[in-house]
């Protein structure tokens, strides 16, 4: 039977566990997920493998990207599923977090990204991008990894998460992947 990598639902448990990885001089790689995992998510688990000893996968169904009216309830969730899949490709630590780990009571910051977020997605979803920004920067201030890998088929969240990067000089490299 294949065993389940570690499973962490609080920030507090999330950095002690990766401060001992650090401690022991190894890299992070994180791969930020909502959940209902599918081969495309785990080709991201896999790459990030190849460029960190550890990696952490993130399931969190982000709230701020689903606008009034957009069925946040109906959005597939099956973490039983989801741990069995990251068994195989290489996640050390899965990170659970509730909505209010990651938007404690009182939480107002939002993160708009211009540029790159206008049109396409945009258009139909204007609020889509301000939520992807904000759980992105939390989750990496959270995870604190050395790398970072996104599906390259979500382009433009891509770019939106590369301009973030850069415009924060957050420390982390991101890489795109098929």
């Amino acid at each position: 039977m294949t065993q389940h990598p570690e499973k962490v639902t609080t920030a507090a448990a999330l950095k002690e566990r990766i401060a001992v990885w650090r401690k022991d001089g190894e890299p992070v790689a994180f791969v930020p997920t909502m959940g209902a995992l599918h081969d495309g998510h785990l080709s991201l688990v896999k790459l990030a493998k190849q460029k960190a000893d550890r990696v952490v996968v993130s399931i969190f169904v982000n709230p701020r990207q689903f606008a009034p009216g957009e069925d946040l309830d109906a959005y597939p969730r099956d973490l039983a599923g989801d741990l069995q899949k990251l068994a195989d490709p290489g996640c050390d630590l899965v990170y659970v977090p509730g909505v209010g780990e990651i938007y404690p009571p009182g939480f107002c910051t939002r993160i708009n990204v211009g540029g790159v977020s206008k049109g396409l997605c945009s258009t139909t979803r204007p609020h889509f991008f301000e939520g992807v920004a904000t759980v992105v920067t939390r989750l990496l201030m959270q995870v604190t990894p050395d790398v970072a890998v996104f599906g390259e088929k979500d382009y433009q969240q891509l770019l939106v998460i590369k301009r973030l990067v850069s415009d924060l000089a957050l420390p982390v490299e991101i890489i795109g992947a098929p």
